[in-house]
């Protein structure tokens, strides 16, 4: 049975949403088990009795802050992540979810659990709402900020791999994020891209920004500062709209008389832009799942993140990685 370590002190609301969601999510499937790392004075309360069977708590004393160093988690392992991503490491867990210090999560989670053979770097996963209410998916999310054309090759491989496996997308099409779909577009970094990503019988060339929500590739390549600048202006464009829409709404009655019989409508579109469907980004390149949440994850963020983990861990996307990299790294050098 899969075990999920979960970092339970991680979060900006502490650990009641986190507890709170791995409940619902034990309710809802008995296929897992879960570690809960943190403050056992803080979780024990928070713990029906009837499912005590599938949980055990992992004590740690000390909490990376948000506004921690990243290289702070190195030397504090006491923390709850670094105790939950050696659960990983150790082989106690099958993989480890965290609402907590993205930065600390990446990082100790590359060094302790150790990327996939020939991969260069790990790559944040997005997973983003398109026309055909299906998902398309992006990365690097944020990971790394500075890319060489490879790390993107890299990416694109990996994307595929998880689209393929995870997704259940029979074969899965690769664009490169450009300014444009020429294939003369872009700057240096994406037309040295492009000639590699070229290789792969599934790239289907450069793409633009709408092209992520229209739904004509499954999986678009960026380096994490480009992507990161997507993923946060996409949040930001879907609050403004939703803003915009309860607040005409009030203004108007008849309006609200409409908005009474769209209210169906507007929880499906709810429904399909709301982070807490997803539940968390995993960070693909490692030997091990790893989920990061956002940091203000609720209850029901936090369940999918853990079902998340469970359909990573169950797809085996890493030997997918590395058996692909294997075959094609000729091709980069």
């Amino acid at each position: 049975m899969i075990n999920i370590a979960l970092d339970a002190m991680g979060g900006d609301y502490g650990s009641e949403p986190i507890v709170t969601g791995a409940i619902q999510a034990l309710l809802e499937r008995d296929d897992f088990t879960l570690s809960l790392v943190g403050k056992r004075d803080e979780i024990e309360p928070l713990l029906p009795k009837g499912l005590l069977n599938r949980i055990s708590i992992i004590e740690a004393s000390d909490v990376i802050s948000m506004s921690d160093s990243a290289t702070d988690a190195f030397k504090r392992r006491e923390s709850s992540i670094y105790k939950a991503i050696d659960l990983v490491k150790d082989g106690k867990a099958q993989a480890i979810v965290s609402a907590g210090h993205s930065g600390s999560t990446m990082s100790l989670a590359t060094l302790r659990i150790g990327r996939l053979q020939n991969v260069s770097r790990p790559a944040i996963v997005a997973l983003m709402p398109t026309k055909d209410s299906k998902r398309s998916i992006v990365l690097d999310v944020g990971a790394n900020v500075d890319c060489k054309p490879e790390h993107l090759y890299h990416f694109g491989v990996m994307g595929e791999a998880y689209a393929r496996k995870v997704l259940k997308i029979d074969f899965p099409r690769v664009g490169l994020l450009s300014n444009g779909e020429e294939d003369s577009k872009g700057n240096e970094q994406t037309k040295e891209s492009f000639k590699l990503l070229k290789k792969l019988k599934s790239f289907k060339g450069n793409v633009e920004g709408n092209n992520i929500f229209d739904g004509s590739v499954d999986v678009i390549v960026c380096d994490g500062f480009v992507g990161n600048l997507v993923l946060k202006t996409s949040e930001g464009v879907a609050d403004t709209i939703n803003y915009f829409i309860k607040k005409k709404i009030k203004k108007s009655p008849i309006a609200i008389a409409g908005a009474l019989l769209m209210k169906k409508v507007f929880r499906l579109l709810k429904k399909e832009i709301d982070y807490a469907e997803y539940g968390g980004a995993p960070l693909l390149g490692l030997k091990s799942c790893v989920i990061i949440s956002h940091g203000k994850s609720n209850s029901k963020a936090m369940k999918n993140a853990i079902f998340q983990a469970i359909t990573y861990v169950d797809a085996k996307i890493e030997p997918d990685i590395e058996l692909q990299l294997k075959n094609t790294i000729e091709n980069i050098g």
